[in-house]
């Protein structure tokens, strides 16, 4: 087999990373390597030509998945939704069924808490972890509340919703948490 082209190494490494996002926040970041790779139609072997670690690769997967919710969030901004309005059209979408049942492509901050918690240090992961809740806290703040408490409704909320998800209870959750977190004054 010939050696892969710069450009080739690069349009691999993104989609190990962009797989990785989606399989640590359905799966956990404890997926083996040889699974990840398997799933980026990658041999294993690639792995280390790519990424110093298998943390290294956690780093790069949740600044990934921060950065596309980061994008959600400025697309409900250049929406035809602004404000106060576009807030509550990202509350009802993150605290949907559709949301709680789509971790892969879901919130990072709900699927990687368990993980980020066992992380140790504040390097790596458990920064870019921090910072992106710190970031969506920012975004959700309104002129009465900093943000982190609607922040953690909703990742309280979506964490409950999936792990009732088989009961009626699962949407009662979320239902509640909609209605407390887009009541009018």
């Amino acid at each position: 087999m010939g050696r892969v082209s710069q450009a080739q190494a690069r349009e691999n490494r993104e989609r190990v990373v962009r797989t990785a996002s989606r399989l640590f926040r359905e799966q956990g970041t404890h997926i083996s390597v040889a699974d990840l790779m398997k799933a980026s139609g990658l041999t294993h072997g690639g792995f280390y030509k790519q990424f110093a670690s298998k943390e290294a690769l956690i780093d790069e997967a949740a600044a990934h998945a921060f950065g596309e919710l980061a994008q959600r969030r400025e697309a409900a901004e250049q929406g035809a939704e602004q404000g106060v309005a576009a807030q509550r059209a990202l509350i009802d979408a993150y605290l949907s069924v559709e949301h709680r049942d789509n971790a892969a492509d879901g919130c990072p901050a709900a699927a990687l808490a368990h993980d980020m918690a066992r992380e140790s240090g504040a390097d790596g992961a458990r920064r870019v972890y921090t910072e992106g809740v710190r970031d969506f806290a920012g975004w959700l703040a309104t002129d009465d509340e900093d943000g982190i408490a609607r922040l953690c409704t909703m990742l309280g909320a979506l964490v409950l919703a999936r792990a009732t998800k088989d009961s009626p209870l699962s949407e009662e959750i979320l239902a509640a948490a909609r209605a407390a977190l887009t009541e009018t004054g």
